[in-house]
């Protein structure tokens, strides 16, 4: 089993969602520099959730279920690096390795969730609670009116990251083993988050 590159995060990355980070520390400007150096099948790194601890300077407690991200950008400027992933699929992470010269560790993948067009009053019913909870809850610009994928299962995924959801809750979609339960976890999850928000 290869070790694959990693990049733990205090965000939880989805499928068909992309990612921009700033790159700063050493440990993963190696990381970068060799993604941009290798021949297929470079360029793809893990993200996995930071449960506990700090981004910077390792030490951290990170989470099983990851996804992995395309590098799909790069550029630099006088300190930092800017980098863009876009998920692709999840995975379980099967041992963690020595982080050395940055974090890696040994995957398996998930399987991908199917979609059903019996799903799509679910999906309906779920896009409309999200847009409408972040429409009360957020600033004006907000996600509310974002174009969401042709394609059913991307949509789904990028519904998800939307939804006015902290991390952890955000964890529990990734976790996700059907495509019917994710959607019924977005409505749950983001139906509880407006009650706290009006109960606050």
């Amino acid at each position: 089993m290869a070790a694959s590159p990693m990049f733990p995060l205090g965000s939880v990355l989805y499928p068909f969602v992309a990612i921009p980070l700033r790159v700063f520390e050493p440990r993963y400007l190696t990381l970068v520099g060799r993604l941009l150096d290798e021949v297929e099948p470079g360029f793809e790194f893990g993200v996995v959730l930071i449960e506990r601890g700090s981004e910077a300077g390792g030490g951290d407690q990170r989470a099983s279920v990851g996804t992995i991200a395309h590098l799909v950008s790069a550029t630099a400027d006088a300190d930092d690096l800017f980098i863009v992933g876009v998920g692709t699929r999840r995975f379980t992470v099967e041992r963690w390795l020595e982080d050395d010269p940055y974090p890696r560790a040994e995957l398996s993948m998930l399987p991908d969730l199917e979609w059903s067009d019996a799903l799509a009053p679910l999906r309906a019913e779920a896009e409309a609670v999200v847009r409408r909870v972040i429409a009360r809850v957020d600033e004006p610009e907000s996600d509310a009116a974002i174009e969401l994928s042709e394609d059913p299962v991307a949509a789904v995924w990028q519904l998800a990251a939307i939804a006015p959801l902290g991390e952890y809750d955000r964890y529990t979609l990734l976790r996700s083993t059907s495509m019917g339960a994710l959607l019924r976890q977005v409505i749950d999850l983001t139906l509880e988050a407006e009650e706290l928000w009006a109960a606050g």
